[in-house]
């Protein structure tokens, strides 16, 4: 079994009446997302009968069966058995992920803290726009608002803290940057996180069959461009010139 399979982990624990939630480490590692994302994959294609919905967070898989319908004893046993068929951490990602590449404005007074953030990082603002957006980054997790996604690992040397005090508002579309992650907002909203970069994507889609663009394990290139073609993505619809392809 793999390192990061040490200290009892992975741990299976009850949620509520009807749900369990599988964790493979207590903070965010990249074979622990990992495992989270094929775990849940598998047990959407192959998990003891009586489940009725699947989810991952950064480092847990939770699940959710109907506790009348089926025999919770037997959907824990079978979950366990699949837990423990294989090495979780050293799983390939599921399929059906996608690449996304996003058009991002970085900086201006659009996204007024790309120079904070990139001295924190020990780095010009030029070296920072190059760093982020030469780096492809995994949805980790969905979470915080409807479809909005914690993406990373960034470069160690974006393990920067967050904001002592919050930024009252950000737009949607907003890419902000704090602990090796990005966040790209879904909603308006404050945040404690500093923000690099302005997107004209939406993510929250509420009256699509998909209200939800991206989905974890997904991955995703922020591009830089300039004022100008920002602009004019801004008037070409909810994508914002973001195009993806399927992972293979």
């Amino acid at each position: 079994m793999s390192e990061a399979a040490a200290d009892d982990w992975p741990k299976i624990r009850s949620v509520g009446v009807d749900g369990l939630l599988v964790s493979f480490g207590d903070r965010l590692s990249e074979a622990a997302n990992r495992a989270a994302l094929a775990f849940r994959g598998a047990l959407d294609r192959q998990g003891p009968e009586g489940i009725e919905e699947t989810s991952t967070s950064l480092v847990s898989t939770y699940l959710r069966y109907d506790p009348i319908a089926g025999d919770p004893a037997a959907i824990r046993a079978g979950v366990a058995d699949l837990l423990g068929d294989r090495d979780w951490y050293a799983e390939p990602l599921p399929e059906g992920r996608r690449f996304w590449r996003i058009p991002t404005l970085y900086g201006t007074d659009l996204a007024p803290q790309l120079e904070e953030a990139a001295k924190a990082a020990g780095m010009t603002a030029e070296e920072a726009i190059r760093s982020i957006s030469e780096t492809r980054v995994r949805v980790q997790t969905i979470g915080f608002a409807p479809g909005q996604p914690y993406l990373g690992a960034l470069p160690e040397a974006w393990d920067i803290p967050r904001q002592s005090q919050l930024t009252d508002k950000v737009p949607v579309g907003a890419l902000v940057v704090a602990v090796r992650q990005l966040v790209l907002f879904s909603v308006t909203t404050p945040t404690g996180w500093r923000h690099i970069g302005q997107t004209a994507v939406k993510l929250f889609r509420p009256d699509s069959d998909t209200p939800f663009v991206l989905r974890p394990g997904d991955e995703v290139q922020f591009d830089p461009v300039d004022r100008a073609a920002f602009e004019k993505l801004q008037q070409n619809g909810p994508d914002g010139g973001a195009t993806s392809e399927e992972l293979t």
